[in-house]
This record gives structure tokens, sequence and C-alpha cells, in this order.
């Protein structure tokens, strides 16, 4: 048996463990670009996901703190449906993925990580994505640093979002970067 190295994954199982909710922490803490927010809106915000299975998986997350799906209100969830829809068409300019995976785990039976706050995987997918490391060797291969996808999907996001409104109008929210002017929501 051959084995492959890839040390980053220990971190999450021995990182740190916290005991606030990291998506209710994080989007509030103004280090946008460390902690890999793409985007903040009004009552969403999108974040890379830390230990991503393609380059450009994100989450899109409720800002306020709900576990149950039917607990969020109508601006809430059409305003994560925006941002979904957005970021799968900033993922697509930004990577030319030809597919998605979308979808929820809710609660710890279902697999989700973090059983106490919604949060929706975005995942982009290529013809042919699955190769023999994840299969034969049981590891994923990410060929960009998640540094350098932050920067790249916040872009692609920014360009989409500026597409889809009309001039002089507002996103009811921002695409992150390490400028000051966009530290601010709108």
């Amino acid at each position: 048996m051959k084995y492959l190295w890839a040390p980053w994954r220990i971190q999450y199982f021995k990182g740190p463990t916290r005991k606030d909710c990291i998506f209710c922490s994080l989007p509030g803490e103004g280090r946008d670009r460390e902690h890999r927010i793409v985007y903040q809106g009004q009552r969403m915000f999108a974040i890379l996901n830390t230990f991503p299975y393609n380059s450009g998986h994100l989450m899109v997350v409720p800002r306020r703190h709900v576990a149950d799906l039917g607990a969020l209100e109508d601006a809430e969830i059409l305003e994560w449906i925006h941002l979904t829809t957005a970021a799968m068409e900033a993922i697509r300019d930004a990577y030319g993925s030809e597919g998605f995976n979308v979808g929820a785990n809710f609660g710890r039976a279902a697999g989700a990580g973090i059983a106490d706050h919604l949060h929706l995987h975005v995942v982009p997918r290529w013809v042919g994505d699955t190769n023999f490391m994840p299969v034969a060797g049981e590891v994923k291969v990410l060929p960009e640093d998640l540094s350098v996808t932050h920067d790249r999907i916040a872009a692609a996001l920014r360009a989409v979002l500026a597409r889809r409104t009309p001039a002089g109008g507002s996103t009811a929210g921002r695409a992150t970067s390490d400028r000051k002017a966009d530290r601010s929501v709108e």
C-alpha cells in the first residue's frame, strides 16, 4: 500500500475546538479574506469551505443563527437562493465548472459538521473530475491555495452582482477583498 501525505487535513480532526458558532462570529470580525468570506449580504454570506471537495467549493450561510430550514423568513430564503445562484455563476465564470452539487445536511445524523447553523454547500463539478486520487488514494488534490480561490471567487462574485444590479442600485451586500472601501455593508 502506498501512502499519500496530506498534513493539512489533520487540522480538520485535531484543530482547536471553538465554543462559539463560527458562522455567527467570523462575519463580524472584519477579517474576511483570512476567514475566506467571499461575500457579505444583509441576511446571508458566502464563505469558502476550509476543506473543499473541489476548488471553488463554498457555503451560503444565514447571518442569523438558525438550525431549522422551516425557521427561515421569506426574505432570508429569497436572499439565500439569490446568493446561491450568483455564487454558481461566479464559480462558472472563474473556473469554467460544468455542473454543481448544491445541498445541505440537516442535523448530525445527516452528516452536518455544524448542525446548529444552516449552510448550503455549492460544489463545482467537471465531467470526469473524480480521478484515481480520491478513489484509490482517498486523497483529494486541490490545484490552488485557498487564498487564491478566495480572491478569484470574490472578484467573480463582484462582477456577477454588478451585472445583476441596475445602474445606481444596491446589491444589499458586498463581495469581499482587502480594500478598506469594501469593509462596510451597503
